[in-house]
């Protein structure tokens, strides 16, 4: 993949008032965030009143009573355990349920009664079955598409294990956006995405390009684990070799007590540079900032990605 000349001069991450305060309390920068709870409580009701689950809540994002004032929400399908036990991740790991297959139409149900007008579909990671879940995948977006207005649909899509036939069938619904977050450098991948292998994620980004050349591609990665200036740089770089599109940078914040602790918070005037290094790199759109999240304005990355 052809670059732009010149070398890519970013800030250092590493700063005294990026790191956190005494007892672990973040910054103003991040305290500040508000949420809009009525907007909450109405969105996780008619949720929780279809059988359903919004990684939103269930990931407990920071952006997302801005995302359902906005008509756009995550469905996390395929029930609410996931396989794998991500460092970053608050979602219940176990054994799985079976999937549900009533499970794409309610979600579609609901997202007409929400009057959604972008809808993100994404689930846990199900190693357990032998498609990964592509399957459901497949389902939910054609019971999108039979909505009347139809909403735009992304996939946000697990790593399906390397399999091709899973990746094929649901590039050939033709979503409007295909979605696989990276989440961390490589070095950090044995602590903070385990059961993942970056080259395995790379090539599914890749391998949807090559099956719909004209398919809007993204990923999305965390700062703030531990991360270098030059390991942000390299993974931005063969982002682009996969011909990636759209890419998503943002603050890992960490859920629980359980999960990692946060070893940085990146100040904004980093994202900012890392933002324009990722424009010079020629993906045509970048949301870097605190946080930004991967479904973070996922209607605005379309259009982005469109001009």
């Amino acid at each position: 993949m052809d670059r732009p000349p010149g070398p890519v001069t970013l800030l250092p991450t590493a700063s005294a008032s990026g790191r956190p305060e005494p007892g672990g309390r973040a910054p103003a920068w991040i305290r500040e965030r508000k949420l809009n709870l009525s907007d909450l409580h109405a969105v996780k009701s008619l949720a929780r009143s279809h059988g359903l689950s919004t990684v939103c809540e269930e990931a407990r994002c920071p952006n997302r009573g801005e995302c359902f004032s906005r008509g756009t929400a995550t469905f996390l399908l395929l029930g609410d355990v996931c396989t794998r036990a991500c460092g970053f991740c608050d979602i219940a790991t176990g054994r799985p349920a079976p999937p549900d297959p009533f499970e794409p139409a309610r979600m579609a149900s609901a997202a007409s009664e929400m009057g959604l007008s972008y809808v993100v579909v994404t689930s846990v990671d199900r190693d357990d079955l032998p498609d990964g879940g592509a399957g459901h995948f497949v389902a939910a977006i054609r019971a999108l598409r039979r909505l009347r207005p139809a909403p735009g649909v992304e996939v946000l899509v697990p790593d399906f294990r390397g399999r091709f036939d899973s990746l094929r069938v649901v590039v050939e619904e033709r979503p409007d956006v295909f979605n696989h977050n990276v989440e961390t450098v490589a070095r950090l991948y044995s602590r903070v995405r385990r059961g993942a292998v970056l080259d395995r994620s790379l090539g599914l980004l890749a391998a949807a390009k090559e099956l719909a050349a004209d398919l809007t591609t993204k990923s999305g990665f965390m700062l703030g684990l531990g991360e270098t200036r030059s390991e942000v740089v390299a993974l931005l770089a063969m982002l682009r070799d996969a011909a990636v599109d759209v890419v998503t940078i943002g603050q890992y914040l960490r859920p629980s007590r359980e999960n990692l602790p946060v070893e940085e918070y990146v100040l904004p005037a980093v994202f900012e540079d890392y933002r324009e290094a990722g424009e010079r790199l020629g993906f045509r759109h970048v949301f870097a900032g605190p946080f930004v999240r991967s479904s973070y304005r996922a209607e605005e990355a379309l259009l982005a990605s469109r001009t």
